[in-house]
């Protein structure tokens, strides 16, 4: 604190921006993609026909019968039920909690496997956003540790900001490098500040639970699911008794669920489905508001009586959804969807001008050789800023020209992502950085273009349900395209030198002096208040 408590917490904005930003500026971009999560998924799956109904009962009783032939012994069922813009039913299920989850589509009409191609579409772009693809529980810790990093680094940028809302008008490209990334830095960082702290906060609490739960521990004696139960998140569900059993047809309890609850439903959930005490539990879309609370109703597996349904919640339960909607902003409008994805990516931007302003202050004078400290943080820069497009991109278009029928097709087009990425990263290392810039962008470029074409190309007009099915995707790449174009161009661009003073005359040596800040400091104060 020896040199101020502002300047202490310039430092600390500083470096704490720069530890955690390369992941920060993948979580925004993810983060935001994910607003559109489903409209992904229906492009990554272009076979499927929207629009046409479906009975939902005998969608869930076709997905029961695959499932008891194959995971018959699974500890959970989870049916994703098919909805008028998903018309598939997907299933998950678990053997136990340790090994991974188990996924299938199936055809809502015959039961059989859906001729849809394998993808994790836009949910592989969700989950990322707060797991990394990751195990999930290091994933949402380095994630929940990164946001309490931005928190600190938002309120230390607002104290050393003195005049932030001042510079927020003021954008200084021309003046020099330096000075047009700190407007830059500022103008997005200001103009969606609310957003950012609103959304770094949320998706701390979203997780909280799992940071800090030494008062679920102590108040339930360790019985997570007690808790969840008597906040009125989810109804009771029954441990096994060890006994065979099986479970009844889905289909009425799915009539009668409908009819008790106005929501759309979403999914079924069987728990234990081989044992005597199974529980099936039906999963409604939540009512439109802020707070996220699904409404859920819980049958005997064997014989379909109702066991209990999620009633009203306490206050401190409400607040707590309510924060986990605001994060996910599903109560929102076209509008203000929207407007969440753009302050999403100033989020980025934000981010990423910051991580480039760190080393633009830091460039080496004229004939020193950069550190390797130096050197790292900018082609990491490369490599997270521009080889993220990169990926994101190489992930659409794989979606694409991969074969329909490949096996493993949805994990190998998560490993193009990554591999796609990962070459940016590396090139970064061996390429002049100015180079890798352009090189960087003109590629992310290139691709974005071309994946409206390579998708009227590969998928034909006759899986497309209507001419206007994709063209708000399309146009998204397309306009995704052209930024990156623009950036492309402008990286690395020699700046014209600046204008030199007009000289002085040589016979006026005495105006030449005065006109010095050595001389008007020494000058009078009258003289000064002149010049």
């Amino acid at each position: 604190m020896r040199q101020g408590f502002r300047q202490s917490m310039a430092w600390l904005h500083t470096w704490s921006g720069l530890v955690v930003g390369w992941v920060l500026f993948a979580v925004f971009v993810t983060g935001a993609a994910s607003y559109y999560r489903a409209e992904i998924s229906e492009w990554m799956r272009p076979e499927l026909q929207t629009g046409a109904p479906i009975d939902a009962g005998r969608a869930a009783d076709l997905a029961a019968d695959y499932l008891r032939a194959k995971a018959p012994a699974a500890q959970g069922w989870f049916i994703g039920l098919p909805q008028p813009d998903k018309p598939v039913t997907e299933l998950y299920w678990w053997n136990d909690l340790v090994s991974p989850l188990q996924h299938a589509l199936l055809d809502p009409r015959t039961g059989a496997p859906s001729p849809a191609r394998d993808t994790q579409g836009g949910d592989f772009l969700y989950r990322f956003h707060f797991e990394l693809n990751m195990p999930p529980l290091w994933g949402r810790w380095i994630v929940g540790l990164c946001a309490m990093v931005l928190l600190v680094a938002l309120v230390s940028g607002i104290v050393t900001h003195r005049r932030i809302f001042a510079d927020f008008f003021t954008f200084r490209r021309r003046k020099s490098l330096q000075r047009g990334w700190l407007d830059a830095h500022n103008v997005t960082g200001v103009l969606a500040l609310p957003f950012h702290l609103m959304i770094a906060y949320t998706g701390i609490v979203t997780l909280a639970p799992m940071y800090v739960p030494w008062g679920i521990t102590a108040a339930f004696k360790g019985d997570e699911t007690r808790f969840f139960v008597e906040a009125g998140l989810s109804p009771e569900v029954r441990l096994p008794v060890g006994k065979p059993g099986s479970i009844v047809s889905l289909a009425p309890l799915v009539a009668t669920a409908q009819a008790r609850v106005s929501e759309p439903l979403e999914h079924v959930a069987v728990y234990n489905p081989g044992d005597a005490a199974a529980t099936i539990v039906t999963i409604f879309e939540e009512p439109k508001g802020l707070a996220h609370l699904h409404p859920q109703i819980a049958f005997d597996g064997a014989t379909g009586a109702e066991l209990g349904t999620t009633g009203l919640v306490r206050p401190a339960t409400r607040i707590s959804a309510a924060f986990v909607g605001l994060h996910e902003a599903h109560f929102a409008g076209p509008a203000l969807r929207a407007l969440f994805f753009l302050c999403g990516l100033m989020g980025a931007a934000a981010i990423a001008s910051g991580l480039i302003l760190w080393s633009v202050a830091r460039l080496p004078k004229a004939g020193e050789r950069p550190g390797l400290g130096f050197r790292l943080v900018r082609a990491l820069n490369v490599g997270a800023v521009a080889g993220l497009p990169v990926g994101l991109a190489a992930y659409f278009l794989a979606n694409r020209l991969l074969p329909v029928g490949v096996a493993g097709r949805a994990d190998l087009e998560v490993r193009i992502f990554f591999g796609a990425w990962a070459a940016i990263a590396l090139a970064a290392l061996l390429r002049p950085h100015l180079r890798a810039w352009r090189e960087a962008l003109g590629l992310a470029s290139l691709l974005f273009l071309a994946i409206p074409v390579v998708s009227a190309l590969t998928t034909g007009a006759q899986a497309f349900d209507g001419a206007a099915r994709f063209l708000g995707f399309d146009a998204a790449m397309l306009a995704t395209g052209l930024l990156l174009a623009f950036a492309a161009s402008e990286a690395g661009r020699t700046r014209p030198p600046r204008r030199a003073e007009p000289a002085v005359p040589a016979g006026r040596p005495a105006q030449r002096a005065a006109g010095t800040p050595q001389a008007r400091s020494a000058a009078p104060a009258p003289a000064r208040r002149r010049a």
